[in-house]
């Protein structure tokens, strides 16, 4: 960034000295600041009442010990984390991460990632982030209940309906959500089933809320498709992961006809060139919570593990990662290059390096950031909140085209703004510039606080 804009990257020097060692939320600033020239120079008022500082300085971090006892009776102490970053929009609005990686830079990152993200979908939700380096897996049900009650003992001081709503991210799903709601539900003697989304349907979910990252991912990649004319029909897809986002793409891809030869988990990649076998992956996966080897063995000889090696090698129209942050390199970008792919768009937060991005998109490949093409989940979050406002419930129908709708808007409002900042067909910029002014603008509203 040093060379384009002085102010900015003062802002960004500054960001880099309070935040020592928090590589990925540096990584996440860099990018958003990086777009925001032309805005400082249209809008130089945003400069003058310090906006970009004060979006870069989350209004709260809370940080807390979950002690908690497993099943051989050993007490255990793990760190728990919740980030209020922008609230100018509405709530605090974000998920919960549970994986040995959650350290305070990974939550600050998503955190600011979604004040963006929540602002693009035109909803009144304001930015925030939590989680825990606690790690479900290989734990039983009765050690996740524990921990998750132990976690919801803290948190719960700090959420609500009108100030923050958790929802679920890597290791927090309907078990872990049940867990803390009833936690939640117990210490406060209330049922205010806004306080939390992605709950069950029987107690106050959202019909598509499971779905929803993922078709809102293929619905964003369907609306690219059609400024070129195009449609899924006859594209091959590469879908990185094999949990809820990924699954749920390779499910809406199919259903508008496409064919997902690719997808991975942290043992590797599997390619079935006659197509992944829907059913059978979520029966690996969601019901015996086993490995894509486990896949392998039962779909028989048109599929393929690789165990090294990477799954954007694989030849495709379309490349989705749908893993964790940084799984797509330079040395990835130059391989969709070369094999001739049309389009990337991440359906997991900042899923592609910063080189990557930039070789993408000087070949002239169509990026789409997370911030836009991943807001399908807190979307129809909200819509939860909805529904759990006016003590109403939606069918699926009903929800999934409020979805798509949402998601068309986000990439209309992503192409409009990139041409009126002179970059037309830029969807990072675009997505960036448009996502940052409405909370400005609000910030602007309320004076300086």
């Amino acid at each position: 960034m040093a060379g384009r804009d002085e102010k900015l990257q003062a802002i960004y020097e500054e960001v880099l000295s309070r935040n020592p060692g928090e590589t990925e939320f540096h990584q996440a600033v860099h990018e958003v600041l990086d777009s925001l020239g032309p805005v400082i120079a249209k809008h130089p008022t945003y400069a003058e009442a310090g906006i970009l500082q004060r979006m870069c300085e989350p209004e709260r971090q809370i940080i807390f010990r979950v002690p908690w006892m497993d099943d051989r009776g050993q007490v255990q102490i793990n760190r728990g984390f919740r980030v209020e970053f922008n609230s100018a929009l509405g709530p605090y609005k974000g998920g919960l991460r549970f994986h040995p990686s959650v350290y305070l830079g990974i939550v600050k990152f998503l955190g600011f990632e979604q004040i963006f993200k929540n602002s693009l979908t035109g909803l009144p939700i304001g930015g925030g982030k939590g989680g825990s380096d606690f790690d479900p897996k290989g734990r039983s049900d009765a050690e996740v209940m524990r921990f998750c009650q132990s976690f919801m003992t803290e948190l719960y001081r700090h959420i609500g309906e009108y100030t923050d709503v958790p929802a679920g991210d890597i290791g927090v799903g309907g078990r872990e959500i049940g867990y803390m709601f009833g936690q939640y539900k117990r210490i406060t003697n209330r049922y205010e089933s806004g306080v939390l989304t992605g709950k069950g349907i029987a107690w106050g979910g959202s019909q598509v809320r499971t779905e929803a990252t993922g078709y809102g991912t293929v619905f964003f990649v369907e609306s690219m498709l059609k400024t070129k004319g195009e449609g899924f029909e006859g594209k091959k897809v590469a879908v990185s992961g094999s949990g809820n986002v990924a699954i749920y793409a390779i499910e809406k891809v199919q259903q508008l006809g496409g064919k997902v030869i690719a997808c991975s988990d942290s043992s590797g990649f599997v390619v079935d060139e006659q197509g992944i076998d829907l059913d059978l992956l979520k029966l690996v996966k969601e019901v015996q919570r086993g490995r894509l080897a486990d896949y392998v063995k039962a779909r028989g000889a048109s599929a393929k593990l690789h165990s090294k090696g990477s799954i954007w090698a694989v030849p495709c129209d379309i490349a989705l990662p749908c893993a964790t942050q940084n799984e797509l390199n330079a040395a990835d970008a130059k391989s969709l290059i070369a094999n001739g792919c049309q389009i990337v768009a991440e359906g997991a937060n900042m899923p592609t390096t910063p080189d990557g991005v930039k070789l993408l998109t000087d070949a002239g490949v169509g990026f789409a950031p997370g911030k836009a093409a991943n807001a399908g989940g807190v979307a129809t979050s909200a819509l939860e909140m909805q529904q759990n406002a006016s003590r109403d419930s939606w069918g699926f129908e009903f929800t999934e085209q409020r979805l798509a709708t949402i998601m068309r808007s986000i990439h209309d409002r992503c192409l409009t703004t990139a041409d009126e900042y002179g970059k037309p067909g830029d969807y990072a910029l675009g997505a960036n510039i448009a996502g940052f002014t409405q909370v400005a603008d609000a910030m602007l509203a309320f004076g300086l606080v």
